[in-house]
């Protein structure tokens, strides 16, 4: 497999997958969605809730915040020596303490204070309740790593997608010009070029085919490569795209070792 990186940005990549079959594409798109380790809010326990909103609900958003993850410093509870049952090595504890004054005041991811500064909220800006005049809340949480065949709250991405690489080809000798095909493409892969009509960037095209339902028979013809795919990766802030596609390539070559080696020993 060769990977290409198309565009790059903070919680985005887009890569280019050559030399696999659909088969695998999928496999490594599901093993980033459910086998991937992440960390989140497992265990809260409320001590003092004043607000409006009931304990079980504020429990709820808080263990869908994204934590930023270090897969290094901590074992999946199952792993881990103290078998599953909470220490340092599988365990971060994260407190909440806020008491509203004379105004109504909202109490945002940003004001979990958490024992391990590598774990903490991707986003600050996450609102999880609302204080009245007076209300009180005091909390005690406890992350740890999960995948996300356990529950969704550990998938440390938001979106993986892929699809075949696109060919877009026009015949000239079929293609009469008129331009059709360019008002008609969502994505703009076709213009107006001189007497002629030609392609461009044509990684973007979502392969809809309504150029070719506008124009004459012959005259655009589009078409996949079956051993290329692009995929898209949003992560959730948990952990880098780049580290999801590499953690996820590894988590799958072990899972394809194992497997093989199950299969020799029947």
């Amino acid at each position: 497999m060769e990977i290409t990186i198309i565009r790059k940005q903070d919680n985005i990549i887009h890569f280019l997958a050559e030399g696999i079959d659909v088969a695998f594409a999928n496999a490594l798109r599901r093993t980033m969605l459910t086998r991937l380790p992440a960390m989140a809010i497992d265990e809260v326990l409320v001590l003092e809730n004043t607000s409006v909103m009931y304990d079980e609900m504020l429990a709820h958003r808080m263990g869908l915040l994204p934590l930023v993850t270090d897969l290094d410093s901590y074992n999946l509870p199952e792993d881990c020596d103290c078998e599953g049952k909470g220490c340092s090595l599988c365990q971060c504890t994260l407190t909440l303490e806020k008491q509203a004054g004379d105004e109504v005041e909202v109490v945002y991811s940003r004001d979990l204070t958490s024992q391990d500064p590598k774990v903490v909220p991707a986003s600050g800006d996450i609102p999880l309740v609302k204080l009245a005049p007076h209300q009180h809340l005091i909390i005690e949480a406890y992350a740890r790593l999960g995948k996300g065949v356990e529950n969704a709250k550990f998938q440390p991405v938001s979106t993986v997608s892929y699809k075949y690489v696109p060919i877009v080809e026009v015949n000239k000798e079929e293609c009469n010009k008129c331009g059709d095909c360019v008002a008609v493409c969502p994505k703009n892969i076709l213009l107006v070029e001189g007497d002629t009509i030609a392609t461009q960037n044509t990684l973007d095209c979502s392969l809809c085919e309504a150029c070719v339902e506008v124009c004459e028979p012959g005259a655009i013809t589009i078409d996949s490569k079956k051993d290329s795919f692009l995929f898209k990766v949003e992560s959730t802030g948990a952990l880098t795209p780049e580290k999801i596609v590499e953690k996820a390539a590894e988590i799958l070559k072990e899972r394809i070792r194992l497997a093989l080696d199950y299969a020799n020993s029947l």
